[in-house]
């Protein structure tokens, strides 16, 4: 199986796994990242699954990253990362090229510090390769979650169109 059509059938795995899944619709897969949206909520986001690398050991969760919108709450474009690991005591940061953010979050999950910050990390992420996130869990160790950015800024867009006329 081509890694794609294993990507795409793992993130489709994954959301009929997740409850309330039924009511996703899929906006589109644009390389390694794929576009939904949840019109009972209403909300649409990008999501991509970290890839594994060299030497990778099963974390605590599957690590994601997601961009969000949620037009009733008046949110656009929010960034979120489940970690692989519950993180320790220190920072949670996000590489991109030669930026790096200081993210907050606790128990797994991670967000941007505040809007200036979001927008940009998403403006970087519209015209770089990749992205990784690290941080040290719980027992000290460090690690890193990595993602290819090929097709997010399309899936960030095709996102954005599908809350764009929702209230």
């Amino acid at each position: 199986m081509q890694r794609p059509a294993l990507f795409l059938c793992v993130m489709v795995t994954m959301l009929v796994a997740a409850p309330g899944a039924i009511a996703r619709d899929s906006l589109g897969m644009f390389g390694r990242w794929g576009a939904f949206r949840d019109a009972g909520v209403p909300r649409c986001y990008a999501i991509a699954m970290a890839h594994a690398g060299r030497g990778d050991a099963r974390g605590d969760f599957q690590p994601y990253v997601d961009v969000a919108w949620w037009p009733k709450r008046g949110v656009r474009g929010q960034l979120h990362v489940r970690l692989s690991r519950r993180p320790g005591d220190g920072p949670i940061t996000l590489t991109i090229g030669d930026q790096s953010f200081r993210l907050v979050g606790g128990g797994g999950e991670a967000w941007a510090a505040d809007e200036r910050m979001e927008a940009a990390i998403l403006a970087a992420m519209r015209s770089a390769s990749g992205l990784r996130i690290s941080a040290r869990g719980g027992n000290g160790r460090g690690f890193t979650d990595h993602y290819d950015l090929t097709g997010a800024p399309t899936a960030m867009d095709a996102a954005a169109m599908g809350c764009a006329g929702a209230r």
